[in-house]
């Protein structure tokens, strides 16, 4: 408990997040019974086992494989969080409590978090506003790095690669404890190559694109992450202090920016693993302080977190419209800047009872650079209140309520062209103004009520409660092309909050042989906010503007486990979502990059000889999504075989070997996800892609 930090306890305690460990599929029998038992929302919680067994490149490729989560990928080194079909902005992620600030309107880089440096990964699915604030709406991807050394020195080194894009990596942590003070150091350093895909042909706006060596030009790229923390245990007080830094730099498809290969002196096919423009590099730095005091009966934490995200992309220089040839390659730069600062106290009066309440603060800045525009300046800054309580009627059952306040005021600054534009015939000339200032003031109140009821071997659970998000900068001051997802974008100074309402509920049953868990739900937005396509064209690409519906989302996720023998298990898990929007220009319509229903079966062998060890195989099965908005088109279902094996080797009585194998897409299959950008151009995805680790623990 000592080194739980302020996230865990507010999901924990406040709004009862289910928790179940997947380390492996074993019905373990308890043990699930209490963790249900702690929470009226579905999550899952997985430990770096999984997280090795599972390895997949990005750590949501990873964590790709639980029901409800999937990785909206970009290229073959990046992808971001999608949460029962909702992403970007309205995900939450999370690392050691405090909220990951990166660029999540950003549609073209994934997340900049060493994953090797997480020890335990928990995904909330459904609304976390009341814990987390603002961007909660969807769910929540908490992280944590908060094993402590126990010995004088103990570490770990990993080596890590995929077949498909001939990526190679390394990854050393190494930590120590002496007395009450301990430490704690983790690098990663990784290199991948142009991806590829099973066809030797795309096509992109009409024009017929042929790959060499069926291999997506110039999708190489390289991520160095290192962290530290330094670290306090008392009886009655702990602190620690971590700095955490990661730069990726990668490649972007050029076929596609653009279309770089029909107009550049590049040769995009001398190598496989070099970087050519057009490409991106971001880094991300991250100084984080947690302190938490104990009493007899309440303890005090307080997280105080400064983060830097600089990212910038290079393009070849081109002229769009009236922009004359700009110098350099710098189409565009964001350097943001994040303070956080959260308070809480949590009072036990009696062991069936437990109360929070909180502050949390935060101040963004953005500043741009670059010749291209999307987004302009902009400052913003909001304060949360909140107060949490659960309540243990008996053994059977648990109550569980809380109310927050939060105010937020955000500032676009105006931006002009640094060129002129003819207004009339005569030669007059302005230079045209993209966006202009605008201060928003944002309030919200939001609330939830849940409960968990134990009858023998069954919980049941149900959640309600109403969430909210304000709009981002992006949403309400954008005006440029995107070319990674190949269109204009503009913004909607006039967006309202966007505010959701939820029922969650869960069946949960077990014995010492099998486990079945149904979670459904039903959410409703009154002003849901998203990306219109329309009619109209600028710059050459098809416009997008901002706007809001109501919607109506509701679907389920499902899991079966059975323990057949000791040696042999069997797992089954499904999804199913379904939106329609009730107002606006799609009425009728679902919304865009609506994740279609999906199942995957798979059965496991399990043996301890020499060290525990085990083999599976499982298909992957997902349905035709024909749920679309035009000018989306449908995507046919697919299926995938995959293949996983690992042991456990024993060197000694303090130092263990793991060796994991995945191979995945077995059967070389070609097909199109979905949630990927890279569909709207005929991209599939990879064909057969075996990853492997190998890892050293002492």
């Amino acid at each position: 408990m000592i080194t739980s930090l302020l996230a865990t306890a507010l999901l924990s305690c406040a709004m009862a997040d289910t928790t179940v460990v997947m380390d492996a599929v074993t019905v373990a029998g308890h043990s699930h019974h209490d963790a249900q038992m702690k929470s009226s929302l579905a999550s899952v919680q997985v430990g770096r086992n999984y997280m090795q067994e599972h390895f997949s490149g990005s750590l949501m490729q990873t964590l790709e494989a639980l029901p409800g989560v999937k990785a909206m990928s970009i290229g073959s080194g990046q992808s971001k969080p999608i949460i029962r079909g909702l992403g970007f902005n309205r995900v939450v992620v999370c690392e050691n409590g405090i909220k990951h600030e990166g660029q999540q309107w950003g549609d073209d880089h994934g997340l900049e978090v060493d994953q090797f440096a997480i020890d335990r990964a928990e995904v909330v699915k459904g609304p976390a506003s009341l814990a987390h604030g603002s961007d909660a709406i969807g769910g929540v991807l908490d992280l944590y790095a908060n094993y402590l050394p126990t010995e004088r020195l103990e570490g770990a080194v990993q080596l890590f690669g995929r077949s498909n894009n001939g990526q190679v990596g390394l990854s050393a942590k190494v930590g120590g404890r002496t007395g009450r003070f301990f430490y704690r150091a983790n690098v990663t350093l990784t290199d991948y190559a142009d991806y590829s895909v099973p066809t030797d042909s795309i096509q992109y706006y009409s024009y017929y694109i042929r790959l060499h060596k069926q291999r997506l030009r110039n999708t190489a790229g390289r991520e160095r992450d290192g962290s530290l923390m330094l670290g306090y245990l008392g009886r009655r007080f702990h602190t620690d202090l971590r700095i955490s830094d990661s730069y990726s730099k990668s490649g972007f498809f050029a076929d596609a920016h653009g279309l770089e290969v029909r107009l550049s002196d590049i040769d995009y096919d001398r190598s496989r693993r070099d970087i050519d423009l057009p490409h991106q590099w971001v880094n991300h730095l991250k100084v984080q302080s947690h302190s938490t005091w104990f009493g007899p009966k309440w303890n005090l934490e307080a997280n105080l977190a400064y983060q830097r995200n600089l990212r910038q992309e290079h393009s070849e220089p081109v002229s769009h419209g009236y922009m004359p040839m700009p110098g350099g390659t710098l189409e565009r730069e964001f350097r943001k800047d994040t303070y956080t600062g959260q308070l809480a106290l949590r009072y036990t009066p009696a062991t069936h009872h437990t109360l929070r309440v909180g502050l949390t603060t935060e101040h963004q800045r953005n500043r741009r650079d670059g010749w291209g525009f999307i987004l302009p300046d902009f400052e913003t800054t909001g304060l949360g209140l909140y107060a949490i309580e659960r309540y243990e009627v008996n053994e059977r059952l648990v109550l569980n309520a809380g109310v927050r306040y939060d105010h937020q005021r955000t500032h676009i600054r105006s931006y002009s062209d640094w060129f002129k534009i003819p207004t009339t015939a005569a030669g007059d000339s302005v230079y045209k103004e993209r966006s202009a200032n605008c201060v928003r003031h944002f309030n919200s109140f939001t609330w939830s009520a849940g409960l968990n009821y134990s009858l023998g071997q069954w919980v049941l659970k149900m959640n309600v409660g109403k969430s909210f998000r304000t709009p981002i900068p992006k949403e309400l001051g954008a005006d440029g092309v995107n070319y990674h997802i190949f269109r204009y974008e503009r913004g909607n100074a006039d967006l309202d909050p966007e505010e959701s309402y939820q029922l969650d509920c869960g069946v949960f049953w077990e014995n010492d042989r099998w486990n079945v868990e149904l979670n459904p739900f039903v959410n409703y937005f009154p002003n849901y906010i998203y990306l219109n396509p329309t009619a109209q064209y600028v710059e050459g690409l098809q416009l997008y503007e901002y706007t809001q519906a109501r919607v109506l989302r509701w679907g389920m996720e499902a899991q079966l486990a059975w323990r057949i023998t000791p040696h042999w298990e069997a797992e089954a898990q499904g999804e199913y979502l379904y939106a329609r929007q009730q107002s606006g220009q799609k009425k009728g319509y679902s919304l865009p990059f609506s994740t279609p229903w999906s199942t995957t079966v798979g059965l496991r062998y399990l043996y301890d000889w020499k060290g525990k060890g085990y083999v599976g195989l499982n298909a992957h099965i997902v349905g035709r999504q024909d749920e679309i908005v035009p000018p989306e088109k449908p995507t046919d279902g697919h299926w995938t075989l995959n293949f996983s094996a690992g042991k456990d080797f024993h060197l000694g009585q303090s130092k263990l070997l793991k060796v994991t194998l995945l191979a995945q897409n077995l059967l070389n299959r070609r097909y199109y996800d979905h949630t990927s950008y890279y569909r709207l151009i005929d991209v599939p995805e990879p064909g057969i892609n075996v990853s492997g680790m190998v890892a050293v623990e002492f």
